[in-house]
């Protein structure tokens, strides 16, 4: 089973930068597509991006592209998300999760097996 923790949430003025991390252990990274999604106080958790497992795929929500960017490293068992030009809305707890099937680049919130504890990222002045 994966286990999935995420990293490199904090406090951030509008217009910059968070990377945040998502470590996996347990079993290869490289069987899994990865998603990472959001929740801010309220509403729904949403996805923000998604990578494959093969051939590294991407997707992303239309609120964040051309902002942020999802890559991954199966070596090191890490999928990272690259966040700029923040804005208040990005505001959330974000999470990282995992599914084995099917392979691709959707990831619905409902369609993950695995899931971390998530990571508050906050934008304000």
């Amino acid at each position: 089973q994966l286990q999935l923790v995420e990293s490199g949430g904090g406090l951030v003025q509008p217009g910059g930068s968070l990377r945040l991390s998502c470590a996996t252990s347990g079993d290869t990274l490289d069987f899994y597509t990865i998603g990472w999604f959001r929740q801010a106080p309220g509403k729904e958790r949403e996805g923000v991006s998604c990578i494959s497992r093969s051939v590294g795929s991407t997707n992303y929500a239309d609120s964040v592209k051309g902002r942020f960017t999802i890559s991954r490293d199966n070596a090191k068992n890490t999928v990272v998300l690259q966040m700029n030009s923040l804005k208040p809305e990005d505001t959330a707890v974000y999470y990282c999760a995992a599914r084995r099937r099917p392979d691709g680049s959707n990831c619905p919130v409902g369609g993950m097996n695995y899931w971390g504890k998530g990571t508050l990222v906050t934008v304000s002045s």
